[in-house]
C-alpha cells in the first residue's frame, strides 16, 4: 500500500505506538471534532479508528447527517496522514469525497476506519469506511492531504 515509507510518528514527535487515545483527546480539545463527540480508539498511519454517536449529528429528518460522516471521515484521515508526515510535518485535506449508503438514526453510533490507499513523501491519500453498530457500511469516503514542511499555526497551542 505505500511506496514511500514513512514515520510513523505525530507531530510533536511520538511514534504511532506512542499515540494513545489520550492523546487524541488532549489533541481535540475545544476542536470540532470534540463537539461532533468522536473518540479516537486507535491510531496509527496505516490505520485509525473512531467512533461518534448519530445523537446530536442529526439532520432535521432524524439521521444522522452525511455532513456529520465527512467529519468523521476527514478527522480519522486526517490523523493517519499527519502520523505518515512525522515530526515537524503537517496534513493538510485538500479533497475529500463520500457516498453515503445508509441511513444511521440516533441512539446509533458509527465507526470510522481509515486506511491507506497511497503514502508518498508530498500526498497521503486514504480510504475510510464508515460503518454502523451492525456492521453495515453506512458511508465510503476517500481524503487526499498534501505533507507539509511546517505545521500551519494553531489555535490550541
Amino acid at each position: 500500500m505505500t511506496d514511500t515509507p514513512g514515520p510513523t510518528a505525530s507531530s510533536d514527535g511520538l511514534t504511532a505506538d506512542e499515540v494513545t487515545p489520550t492523546d487524541m483527546v488532549v489533541m481535540a480539545t475545544g476542536t470540532l471534532i470534540e463537539r461532533m463527540g468522536i473518540e479516537v480508539t486507535q491510531a496509527s498511519a496505516d490505520r485509525v479508528v473512531a467512533t461518534m454517536p448519530a445523537e446530536g449529528n442529526t439532520q432535521p429528518y432524524g439521521l444522522l447527517h452525511g455532513g456529520a460522516s465527512v467529519v468523521l471521515a476527514e478527522t480519522v484521515g486526517s490523523i493517519a496522514a499527519m502520523l505518515h508526515a512525522g515530526p515537524g510535518r503537517a496534513a493538510v485535506g485538500i479533497d475529500i469525497n463520500a457516498t453515503h449508503h445508509k441511513a444511521v438514526r440516533p441512539p446509533g453510533v458509527v465507526t470510522g476506519v481509515a486506511t491507506p490507499l497511497r503514502l508518498g513523501s508530498a500526498i497521503a491519500c486514504y480510504e475510510i469506511v464508515i460503518s454502523d453498530e451492525a456492521g453495515d457500511r453506512v458511508c465510503t469516503a476517500r481524503l487526499t492531504c498534501t505533507l507539509r514542511s511546517k505545521p500551519p499555526k494553531s489555535s490550541n497551542a
